[in-house]
């Protein structure tokens, strides 16, 4: 990720998470969703597709959620086949940073799943979140089918009417078309590098708060 580090002494300290990936190799494969979930019988389970910033906080987040089955990091929304995580980030393809959920229907609904997304992240930024600027931190939904595209509207709206928000809501609403699974350094990352800067100063603090606000929905492993 390109970060533009805005927020002082702490957030140097915290430098480029692209600079500070740990376990990268010159191997590690995009590949489209359906490729990556082939053999694993979700077609039980039902999707979302959400984009809100790093993908690595969000991805986090979500995995904590009871009814969450997989939470897939990856890019949605652009335009180009087989999108690098590099190619992304340089803004060309028009791609965001996105995290594809799949989630147990009888567990946990769409309309929940929205409001977890609407805490973890803030969805007044428009082409960012935080110290990470560009289109590809974008916040946006991308709707599978007109029940989820009719939720979203409407859950926006509503939170729009209730003042949630002290700014505009700028989230982009599309209907989905393609998911491209990111290279594989980037999955579990959270998980997997407690001690990354990043991950430390940016990514802890968005999970702790959906943790927090959402503790009646957390999976048993993680509640206190």
């Amino acid at each position: 990720m390109k970060h533009v580090i805005l927020l002082g002494l702490a957030m140097l300290l915290a430098g480029s998470a692209c600079t500070q990936r740990q376990g990268a190799k010159s191997n590690d494969k995009v590949v489209p969703i359906e490729q990556y979930i082939k053999g694993k019988s979700y077609d039980k389970y039902q999707v979302a597709t959400f984009a809100g910033g790093c993908f690595w906080c969000t991805e986090a987040a979500f995995e904590r959620i009871e009814g969450v089955v997989d939470v897939i990091s990856g890019y949605s929304g652009g335009t180009k086949k087989y999108p690098t995580y590099y190619e992304v980030g340089d803004g060309g393809t028009g791609h965001a940073e996105a995290i594809q959920i799949y989630y147990d229907p009888e567990v946990i609904d769409y309309k929940t799943l929205l409001k977890v997304f609407f805490v973890a992240h803030d969805p007044t930024q428009l082409n960012r979140q935080g110290p990470d600027v560009g289109s590809e931190y974008r916040s946006a939904v991308y709707y599978h089918g007109e029940e989820q595209a009719t939720q979203v509207k409407s859950y926006i709206e509503e939170l729009e009417r209730n003042g949630k928000f002290a700014k505009p809501i700028v989230t982009e609403v599309a209907a989905y078309s393609e998911f491209w699974v990111a290279e594989g350094y980037h999955q579990d990352y959270y998980e997997l590098h407690p001690e990354n800067p990043y991950v430390q100063r940016v990514s802890r603090p968005k999970v702790e708060k959906v943790k927090k606000v959402f503790a009646d929905l957390l999976k048993m492993k993680y509640r206190k």
